[in-house]
């Protein structure tokens, strides 16, 4: 656990770890507070945490919980959440960034984790930085973070809003594309390896086994919640920000986030779509940033508060 964190209303030190080190994207150098790491107590279990205040607590804009996303893709993006958090809390928003149960630097492992217990914990969190600010926070989600971040948004008895990065629509076909880095590693070369392989993995899940993918303990727990999930409209009216990468240029939404998008605007939701040129930072295989998913961010969320 890291050295110096101290438990959730005890004395707090604020330092950054070098893993979250949020430095500075080209000339912007805001200055604000540095983040507060501390423990989060959630179902008797210790979540590790980054609270980033508000610069300025007489203009702040409202409050945001980070969802990270799944397996190793939380890793390839903690650059890009610690810039955005510092970005959001130089314009005035509180920021608090949680490493679900199991993951980062968060009690237990992987293989104990639960697709329900991480939902209570984003609502926990969310419970957490509103008793600390006084205001109602928006979830943030990145890719099955974004899974998560809506259907936490459903339980809740109140949220203002939500802010998607790059969301997965399909869990079950993020699962599919996360087991089919075991039938790569494992039966390369194979003809229909890929079907018949994830087919096996799936079976041996619904066994309840554990399933070895890229270095991480799969548990059925975990697999089956995120097969079942889909990004479909939460109930209510709220404020979206759907914001993508893309590689063309210029930038442009994929046809199945025009249709989603679409879907949720029905369902009463007010939605703002955008679409950003640069790279799939939570998979690339060097740390890197894009600055232009940064300035839309920045832009939707104050869209997002008037």
């Amino acid at each position: 656990m890291t050295e110096g964190v101290q438990e959730a209303g005890e004395t707090r030190l604020s330092r950054t770890r070098p893993s979250q080190d949020p430095g500075s994207v080209h000339d912007a150098k805001p200055i604000v507070p540095a983040p507060e790491a501390f423990l989060l107590p959630v179902a008797g279990e210790a979540l590790f945490c980054l609270f980033h205040p508000a610069s300025d607590s007489t203009r702040a804009g409202g409050a945001f919980v980070y969802v990270h996303p799944f397996a190793e893709e939380m890793n390839k993006s903690r650059r890009m959440a610690a810039l955005q958090s510092r970005m959001l809390a130089a314009a005035g928003f509180a920021v608090l960034q949680v490493d679900l149960y199991g993951c980062g630097d968060s009690a237990g492992e992987f293989a104990d984790a639960t697709w329900s217990g991480w939902i209570d914990d984003v609502i926990a969190s969310a419970n957490w930085l509103r008793e600390r600010t006084g205001r109602v926070p928006a979830l943030w989600g990145l890719r099955a973070g974004c899974l998560l971040a809506a259907q936490a948004a459903e339980r809740m008895r109140d949220h203002a809003g939500l802010l998607f990065w790059q969301p997965v629509m399909s869990g079950s076909q993020h699962l599919q594309q996360f087991l089919r880095l075991h039938v790569a590693a494992k039966l390369a070369g194979r003809g229909a390896a890929d079907r018949t392989g994830t087919k096996e993995l799936r079976e041996e899940l619904a066994g309840g086994r554990l399933v070895e993918v890229a270095g991480y303990q799969l548990s059925a727990a975990v697999a089956s919640g995120l097969d079942t999930a889909n990004l479909a409209p939460v109930p209510g009216s709220a404020r979206v920000a759907w914001l993508e990468i893309a590689a063309t240029e210029p930038p442009q939404l994929t046809p199945a986030s025009t249709a989603r998008i679409e879907a949720w605007r029905a369902a009463g939701h007010d939605v703002v779509a955008e679409a950003v040129t640069g790279l799939a930072f939570w998979q690339t295989q060097e740390i890197v940033e894009c600055a232009a998913l940064l300035a839309a961010t920045q832009a939707a969320v104050q869209r997002m508060r008037r």
